[in-house]
C-alpha cells in the first residue's frame, strides 16, 4: 500500500465507526482520520478526536456540536467543530479525504453518501439504507463520478470477495448464475410461531452471534435486514432478485457465496465480526490485520444450511416485491420499517405487527420512478407520515 490515505468516519460513534477505529489504530503508517462524524454522541466524538488528533469534527445536532466545541475549547485543543447534515455532506466530499466510511445508521447517512461517491471518494458503505432508497441514482452516480464503492456489510463484502479480481461493484457480475446471502435467523429461528406478538425488545435484541446497535438487531430478528440485503444485492452486482438467495446457516462462518456458470460455488468464510469487513476494505486491494482471531474450524466441527421459513419471517418476501416494484417502493419500505421498529423499542407495538405495519404502507403507497433525490425523501417522508398515522394510538390499526 502507498503511502497514508486520509480517512473521515461518518458515525464514528455507532458499532461500525467504533470497530473501524479499532482496525486504523493496528495501521497508524496507513492511515490518518481527518474527519469523524456523528448525530449527536458528542462525549465519545470528543474522546475519539482527541485520541486520534482528527481536523474536523461534525455532528448533526446543533446543541451536541456546541457541547462538542466547548468541550474541546477546555481542553486546549483546536479542532474544528461543525454542525448540520449540510456540513456533515460537505466534510465526506472534503479535499482533505481520501476513503470515507458511510455508516450513519438510516436515512440520515444518505446525503453525505451520495456526496462522497459524487466526490469520487473510495466510499466503505455501511450505510444499507442509502442502496435501499436510492439504489439506482446512487449507482448511476457512482459510475459517472468513477467512485469506489466498497460494502462493509458482512454479507455483500463477501460477495464482493469472492467475485474475479479486481471487480468492483457496479460492474457487470460476469459469469454468475447467482449469489447466496446466509442469516443466522436471529434469536426467533425456532421459536413458537405463537409467541413472536409477546417478544419484548430485550429479547429481540439478543442476537445469537453478533454485537449489533438495537435497530439493525431488531430488523436481524425479523430478518429485515436480509431483505433489505437481497435489495441491494441486486443494485450493486447488477443482478435480478431471482438471482439472489438467502440461505439460514446458524453458525456465521460462511457470510456468502457466490455460484458461476461452469458449476464453482465461492464462499467467505470468518468470524462473526465486522472488524474482517471493514480491514478488507480498508486495504483493498491488499490484506492487512484486522485484530480478528483466526477460525478453528475443528472445533466448529459443522456447518448447517436451511431455506428461510417465510410464514415466521414476512419482511423478506415485502423486500422482494418492493426490489421487483423498483422506484421508490424500497423508500417507502425502509421508512415504514425504520418508523415500525422504532415503535417497537418502545413497546408502542407488538413484534409482529412490524412486518402489518410495512405490508399495509407499501399497499397504500403507490411507487414512482426516481429521477432525483428529492422523489426519494418525499417517498420517505409520505412513508413516515403513514406509518406513524397507523400506529398512533387509537388509530385501531394495530396494537
Amino acid at each position: 500500500m502507498s503511502a497514508s490515505r486520509n480517512l473521515a468516519i461518518l458515525g464514528s460513534t455507532g458499532s461500525i465507526g467504533r470497530s473501524t477505529l479499532q482496525v486504523v489504530a493496528l495501521h497508524p503508517d496507513r492511515f490518518r482520520v481527518t474527519v469523524l462524524g456523528a448525530h449527536r454522541s458528542w462525549q465519545t466524538i470528543v474522546e475519539q478526536a482527541l485520541q486520534f488528533q482528527v481536523s474536523t469534527v461534525v455532528l448533526v445536532d446543533p446543541e451536541a456540536a456546541q457541547a462538542a466545541r466547548a468541550a474541546l475549547r477546555g481542553r486546549g485543543s483546536a479542532i474544528r467543530v461543525e454542525s448540520g447534515a449540510a456540513a456533515l455532506a460537505a466534510a465526506a466530499a472534503g479535499g482533505d479525504v481520501d476513503l470515507v466510511m458511510a455508516a450513519i445508521v438510516g436515512a440520515a447517512g444518505l446525503s453525505s453518501t451520495l456526496a462522497a461517491v459524487r466526490a469520487a471518494k473510495r466510499v466503505l458503505l455501511a450505510n444499507k439504507e442509502a442502496l435501499v432508497m436510492a439504489g439506482p441514482l446512487l449507482m448511476d452516480e457512482v459510475r459517472r463520478a468513477g467512485a469506489e464503492l466498497i460494502p462493509i456489510d458482512s454479507e455483500h463484502n463477501a460477495i464482493f470477495q469472492c467475485m474475479p479480481a479486481g471487480y468492483l461493484p457496479g460492474d457487470a457480475a460476469r459469469g454468475v448464475l447467482r449469489v447466496i446471502l446466509t442469516a443466522s435467523g436471529g434469536p426467533f429461528r425456532s421459536a413458537a410461531l405463537e409467541s413472536l406478538a409477546h417478544v419484548t425488545p430485550d429479547q429481540a435484541c439478543a442476537h445469537p452471534k453478533w454485537s449489533m446497535g438495537r435497530k439493525i438487531s431488531v430488523d436481524s430478528a425479523t430478518l429485515m435486514n436480509k431483505g433489505l440485503e437481497v435489495i441491494e444485492a441486486t443494485l450493486l452486482f447488477g443482478l435480478p432478485d431471482s438471482q439472489v438467495d438467502v440461505l439460514v446457516h446458524p453458525q456465521s462462518v460462511v457470510h456468502s457465496l457466490v455460484e458461476y456458470a461452469d458449476g464453482s460455488m465461492l464462499a467467505q468464510l470468518g468470524a462473526p465480526d465486522m472488524r474482517t469487513p471493514i480491514a478488507q476494505a480498508l486495504a483493498w486491494p491488499e490484506r492487512f490485520s484486522s485484530g480478528v482471531q483466526s477460525l478453528d474450524l475443528a472445533a466448529i466441527g459443522q456447518l448447517g444450511f436451511e431455506p428461510p421459513d417465510h410464514a415466521r419471517f414476512p419482511s423478506l418476501g415485502l423486500c422482494r416485491a418492493a426490489a421487483r416494484a423498483g422506484g421508490t417502493a424500497p423508500a417507502v419500505l425502509n421508512a415504514a420499517n425504520e418508523v415500525a421498529v422504532q415503535a417497537f423499542l418502545e413497546r408502542r407495538l407488538n413484534f409482529t405487527s412490524i412486518a402489518a405495519v410495512i405490508e399495509n404502507v407499501l399497499q397504500r403507497l403507490d411507487s414512482f420512478p426516481v429521477r432525483a433525490l428529492g422523489d426519494v425523501l418525499d417517498a420517505d417522508a409520505a412513508a413516515r407520515r403513514l406509518a406513524s398515522a397507523l400506529i398512533e394510538p387509537g388509530s385501531g390499526a394495530f396494537v
